[in-house]
């Protein structure tokens, strides 16, 4: 049986936050691909078969909003957690993610949300082995 791990891209600008971030996912049981700005996290979103992406809102240059719509038009179907610092995220940022979630809700939240968009999910498909 070719079960692989779900891969998760975590995109961060903010480096202690996105090692820890990629420590915690890694103990739970996923691979994890990490990158430091939007850009280079686009890079990745396109090239890597990505089945999910923890995503920074507050990072300089390009925001998680619009990283998040960039990869909406790639691959609309693969599950965006948006995490951010800030309470009050407008609706038109926040429907860009399939869960927003504020990062002083803690690790047992981001894996529960995270787990809830992976399983059972009709974003993920079996991959020829």
């Amino acid at each position: 049986m070719q079960n692989r791990l779900p891969l998760i891209l975590c995109v961060d600008d903010e480096a202690v936050g996105l090692s820890i971030r990629k420590i915690l996912l890694e103990r739970a049981g996923y691979r994890v691909l990490t990158a430091a700005d939007g850009a280079s996290g686009l890079e990745l979103f396109a090239t890597h078969p990505v089945d999910a992406v923890v995503l920074d809102y507050a990072m300089p240059g390009m925001h998680g909003g619009q990283v998040a719509q960039r990869m909406r038009q790639t691959k609309p179907k693969v599950p965006i957690l948006l995490l951010s610092a800030y309470l009050d995220l407008s609706a038109e940022v926040t429907s860009l993610a399939d869960v927003y979630m504020t990062k002083g809700e803690g690790a047992p939240a981001l894996l529960d949300k995270l787990g809830n968009l992976l399983s059972p999910s009709p974003h993920l498909t079996p991959q020829p082995g």
